[in-house]
């Protein structure tokens, strides 16, 4: 059994940045690939950013270059780093993993975190 736990969430101005952090715990942690998710108010779930065991990744056109998903492995702990955020960039985010598509946006994953709430004013 996968428990994730999210953290980092926060209010924010616009152009601020936040870090998202997730912890891991119940298995092993290289076993699985990772994502993050967010899900704004009547909208769908959307995938933001994702990584594979070999630490490659793949991220959705409207966070390129300003987010940045890594991996700490020692920690059991997955990153994404948001600078320059906008007020479209609020919402709910969620970590995932255990799809068995690497770098996937889809929502196709196994086990989810509970969220933690982003909010960027203008």
């Amino acid at each position: 059994q996968v428990q994730l736990v999210e953290s980092g969430g926060g209010s924010v101005e616009s152009g601020g940045s936040l870090r998202l952090s997730c912890a891991a715990s119940g298995y092993t942690y290289r076993r699985y690939n990772w994502a993050w998710f967010r899900q704004a108010p009547g909208k769908e779930r959307e995938g933001v950013a994702a990584i594979d065991r070999d630490g490659r990744t793949n991220y959705a056109d409207s966070v390129k270059g300003r987010f940045t998903i890594s991996q700490d492995n020692a920690k059991n702990t997955l990153y994404l780093q948001m600078r320059s955020l906008k007020p479209e960039d609020t919402a709910m985010y969620y970590c995932a993993t255990g799809s068995s598509i690497p770098r996937s946006l889809l929502p196709w994953y196994e086990s989810w975190g509970q969220g933690t709430q982003v909010t960027v004013s203008s």
